[in-house]
């Protein structure tokens, strides 16, 4: 194996005492996407080295992995002066550049000769073998000299990684997955402070249809590449949903489904194992979404409530949805049981013993256990093409 890719932690290196833990989780989540390349890795409290014969493919595949801060394609050398200005003349007659910069690190105290020294004495050499000039502002390439106790590793490009914590430090969160724009995103940016999701997604048959229950288990496909093991709980709402329609007020039937569909996500959480609920509520972008709603749905619960995008404009939450690919499912045209049967006027500042007592007027307890009892699971999200379903 002639290739090297070194992988920079970033985030993981503040955690000191339990650095360790982050980074072997970080080392089991990268050995799940490459379960089927051929490589070695190793790695330490500083840097994490994967030795294979493919970089491309493994790049590929790790740059979607939470934890990881940048990834680069490099080369290692022994630590002699010589050795580094011939690995970086071979490295660069290969490059189409102008302008170039040299950047040592010294990690290694023990080599003799400082850091700007190695940068003029490699750039010396570069100028009197290529026809270029130095660019310390904006140079078009930039050759990174790393020298540690374990050799000296030279690289040119930089890739960013996503950042983050590994996938699952934090424990389970239960995603309300809805079709939307914001429950995606929402469930992203949990991923990436490293807390591990398992989905629910409440459908009502008739009303909704098997394409709105397809575009969330698309949308769930697409986000499980940053964690590859999601699963989707499929909530039979219809009975419930009808029941509140009967006996509660037009102004409050979404206040009142809210509050159900939490009482459920409060239960399978616990079921689950999870430590959080997570939604993709966005303060004040909708009548259930207004504080005062917030405080009367939220109160039959007493989970932590994870809200990543409640502080977010629109036009913030749209432009998350098109960097990581779930925007152009989230406007698919199927509606979900949220918007199925919106009120023209919903209240929006709710009361909360007014939800009482419309909630008194029927057994929503045997409402909620039946859709407990009924839950269908989606797992290995990968293996279906559901794109082809919609």
């Amino acid at each position: 194996m002639e290739n090297l890719i070194l992988i920079k932690y970033g985030e993981l290196t503040t955690k000191k005492a339990n650095r360790n833990t982050f980074i072997n989780l970080l080392s089991n989540n990268i050995k799940n996407v490459l379960i089927n390349e051929n490589y070695n890795i190793k790695y330490d409290r500083v840097r994490m080295y994967i030795e294979c014969d493919h970089p491309n493919i493994i790049i590929d595949k790790i740059k979607n992995v939470f934890g990881i801060h940048s990834i680069v394609l490099c080369h290692k050398v022994n630590t002699n002066i010589d050795d580094i200005k011939e690995k970086v003349l071979e490295l660069l007659k290969n490059e189409d550049f102008s302008t170039f910069k040299i950047n040592t690190k010294r990690a290694d105290k023990s080599f003799p000769i400082h850091s700007m020294d190695v940068n003029n004495i490699v750039g010396g050499y570069i100028l009197k073998n290529i026809n270029s000039k130095v660019d310390v502002h904006n140079p078009d390439i930039l050759v990174t000299i790393e020298l540690r106790i374990e050799g000296t590793f030279i690289y040119t490009n930089e890739i960013k990684g996503l950042g983050g914590y590994p996938v699952g430090i934090q424990g389970k969160g239960m995603l309300m997955l809805s079709g939307g724009i914001d429950s995606p995103v929402a469930g992203y940016l949990s991923l990436k402070r490293g807390v591990d999701l398992e989905c629910l997604y409440f459908e009502s048959p008739p009303h909704t249809s098997v394409e709105a229950k397809n575009k969330v288990i698309s949308l769930a496909n697409i986000i499980n590449k940053y964690s590859g093991n999601i699963k989707v709980n499929v909530v039979p709402f219809t009975k419930l949903q009808e029941a509140i329609y009967k006996n509660v007020p037009d102004t409050y039937v979404i206040t009142i489904m809210r509050r159900m569909m939490y009482r459920i996500a409060h239960k399978l959480a616990l079921k689950h194992k999870c430590k959080v609920i997570i939604n993709g509520e966005s303060i004040g972008q909708v009548a259930s979404q207004t504080l005062t709603s917030m405080v009367v749905i939220n109160s039959v619960t007493n989970f932590p409530v994870i809200r990543p995008v409640a502080c977010l404009d629109k036009l913030e939450i749209i432009d998350i949805a098109k960097k990581i690919d779930t925007y152009d499912t989230s406007i698919l045209p199927y509606e979900d049981c949220c918007t199925i049967f919106l009120p023209t006027h919903p209240v929006i500042n709710p009361d909360i013993n007014k939800c009482l007592l419309y909630e008194s007027t029927f057994d929503y307890e045997n409402y909620i256990d039946e859709c407990i009892n009924n839950i269908t699971t989606i797992s290995n999200l990968e293996s279906n093409n559901f794109k082809d379903l919609l």
